[in-house]
């Protein structure tokens, strides 16, 4: 991993608009976080909880055993390791592991070890300032809209680690209780700006037109028919589900069993609650992410039992979270639709965590982990377009006068992690009628499936009266993609053509200081990993119908919302991998290894049977699709039974 340069403003805030926990969330509107000083001003010196990960051992030889597990024609070949064998690897050493606990226990703490490679640390606020040497501060957000105003604690500075440790530990986590990421779910434009005439066209001569779909219809079109034809349903395989928010259990079960038809087991969910839990379900947690995970990898394997770890929204449960589904080893693809800016986890700002980078670490060794088990992972890849930090840092509207943030070409983590697979999103082709008046409406074509980016709303935009893309909403919105400035590329994506570095001049500016304040620089030409891997449709304008439970307040309200994202394609390759597990009768693993294997040596798009169908048009606003990989639609589509059969 690469930790770049970066020019940073103290007084660097955080603006945003989506969804976050059942405690209120930055992402539940735009807002500043208010430094009101130390803590102990505002609460008693009570006792909090951090997450301490340990320094894995002979991390030099994870790439070389990758290589030979994931190498069709090696011996190791698919020969995953157990929990067990991987913690006799690579887990830190029970001498590391005694020294770090004896240290901190004689230093006051209470210390228990929750996993091979994590300790759970609980003592005062005091006490964890005074050990780590840092300054904790109260920040708060004042309530907007819906949101009521919350608060939450951050550091000042890194925490330092005694010399007797500092080798041992990866990562003191938890210092920043912020609840900072966001779910990756869009709702159509048409739901605030038009609507629609009538539904999308059914092109794809599925049984829903686009935009009213379910995963009957996604699975007829993405060839995922076969399979069921043959018997395979996901029998004896688990589908995890890491996730920040609490959801409606009867919502997943009213899909399957009245929208699908399906008979499923009533009791194939279990809910593990990580850290206490998010809370009780809520649209402000956003519960609408959690609901359409489950939804839709339960709904494309009908007969996979489903785990979902729940957490609250933090940087430490969510690291708490994914080791407690890798650990376990229980679930064979875990699928995450939360994520945030890669650069809130590699830099130091007033309101975020300065030690963030090892939080990345401890979630890339997580990650190691879960491929060398077998693990499949996947995790959407964002919902603004090449631009994933302008979801944040909103940029200038010319038409309101807000000056904003300057556009900056950036990607969204987990999703950029090289363990992770990316998972993008595209449009569906058909024409799109929309009701402009009473008496006008406007068709827009769309030739063929393309990389989902909303600049094809233009058009729209503008028989509206509102050109500009920013105010109108089409901009930035679209499949999350780009170059990573964080982790370097892949030794999987080396040689494959249409793998590229970092643009030059990516400067996040903030334009309403005279003149503009820089805030963040990214490195140029940086050989960064690229992403997304794949993609299947995300777009909201053709996406998908979510059975909800809303919950606003004391208010609850059963609703059919129509959303898309690439949320929704997370969870989908989750529940298409737990097909493949059965199909091919155990593991398949990481799925990036054969997509970018099948790209090499030049299988992916061609023959009688060909796994991937290439998606050539379209763009992201950043990048543009085309032949073969890129940054807007990473390798294509699935054709699911063909890829299924290159594990067969």
């Amino acid at each position: 991993m690469h930790k770049p340069a970066l020019a940073l403003c103290g007084a660097l805030f955080l603006a945003a608009t989506a969804a976050g926990q059942a405690a209120p969330s930055v992402y539940s509107a735009q807002a500043k976080a208010i430094d009101l000083g130390s803590v102990h001003r505002y609460q008693a010196d009570s006792a909090i909880t951090l997450t301490v990960a340990m320094k894995p051992t002979h991390a030099d030889e994870f790439e070389g055993l990758l290589n030979s597990i994931y190498s069709k024609g090696d011996p190791n070949y698919r020969h995953f390791l157990t929990p067990q064998e991987f913690t006799a690897r690579f887990g830190p050493s029970k001498a590391s592991i005694e020294r770090v606990t004896q240290y901190l226990r004689a230093a006051g703490f209470t210390v228990a070890q929750t996993t091979p490679s994590h300790l759970s640390v609980t003592g005062s606020i005091s006490a964890f300032e005074r050990e780590f040497g840092v300054s904790l501060h109260t920040f708060e957000v004042a309530a907007a809209g819906e949101s009521p105003g919350y608060r939450f604690r951050a550091p000042q500075a890194a925490a330092h680690l005694a010399p007797s440790i500092a080798n041992d530990v990866e990562a003191v986590i938890g210092l920043d209780n912020r609840p900072r990421l966001r779910p990756m779910n869009h709702h159509a434009l048409s739901a605030s700006r038009v609507k629609a005439a009538q539904p999308a066209s059914s092109a794809p001569n599925t049984p829903d037109p686009p935009g009213e779909w379910t995963t009957v219809d996604l699975a007829q079109y993405y060839d995922v028919n076969p399979l069921y034809k043959s018997g395979i349903s996901g029998k004896n395989r688990t589908i995890g589900i890491v996730t920040l928010a609490a959801f409606t259990l009867s919502d997943a079960f009213y899909y399957w069993n009245t929208v699908l038809g399906l008979t499923v087991d009533p009791n194939r969910i279990t809910i593990v609650n990580v850290d206490g839990g998010p809370g009780a379900p809520s649209d402000a947690s956003g519960s609408d992410e959690t609901t359409l995970d489950v939804q839709q990898s339960g709904g494309l394997a009908p007969n996979a039992k489903i785990i979902v770890y729940q957490a609250p929204n933090t940087d430490q449960a969510f690291v708490d979270a994914f080791a407690a589904a890798i650990t376990s080893n229980t679930a064979d693809a875990i699928s995450c639709s939360w994520g945030e800016w890669e650069e809130f986890l590699v830099q130091g700002t007033a309101v975020s965590d300065p030690d963030a980078a090892g939080d990345i670490s401890a979630l890339h060794n997580l990650f190691i982990q879960a491929a060398l088990q077998g693990q499949s992972l996947s995790a959407a890849a964002g919902d603004s377009g090449g631009y994933d930090a302008n979801e944040i840092f909103e940029p200038a509207d010319p038409v309101t006068g807000d000056p904003g943030f300057s556009t900056v070409l950036s990607v969204d983590h987990p999703a950029a992690d090289p363990f992770m697979l990316a998972a993008g999103g595209t449009t569906l082709p058909g024409p799109q009628t929309y009701q402009i008046s009473a008496t006008q409406t406007l068709t827009i074509n769309v030739d063929s499936e393309r990389a989902w980016g909303w600049d094809y709303l233009a058009p729209l935009c503008a028989a509206i009266g509102d050109p500009d893309p920013v105010d109108c909403g089409i901009f930035p919105a679209g499949t999350g993609g780009g170059v990573s400035v964080v982790f370097p590329v892949p030794f999987y994506q080396f040689f494959v053509n249409g793998v590229r570095t970092s643009e030059p001049g990516q400067v996040l500016l903030d334009q309403s200081q005279i003149p503009p304040q820089q805030l963040i620089k990214l490195p140029a030409h940086f050989p960064g990993r690229n992403l997304p891997d794949l993609s299947l449709n995300a777009d909201p304008q053709t996406g998908y119908i979510i059975p909800y439970t809303s919950v606003r307040g004391t208010r609850q309200r059963f609703e059919i919302l129509q959303a898309g994202g690439t949320s929704f394609v997370a969870p989908q390759i989750a529940g298409i991998t737990a097909l493949i597990d059965e199909d091919a009768r155990g593991r398949v693993g990481l799925l990036n290894f054969a997509l970018y294997g099948l790209a090499l040596t030049g299988q992916a798009y061609s023959g009688h049977h060909p796994p991937l169908r290439d998606v050539r048009q379209g763009t992201n606003e950043g990048y543009q699709a085309g032949p073969g990989y890129d940054q807007a639609s990473g390798l294509g589509v699935l054709d699911v039974a063909n890829f299924a059969a290159f594990f067969r």
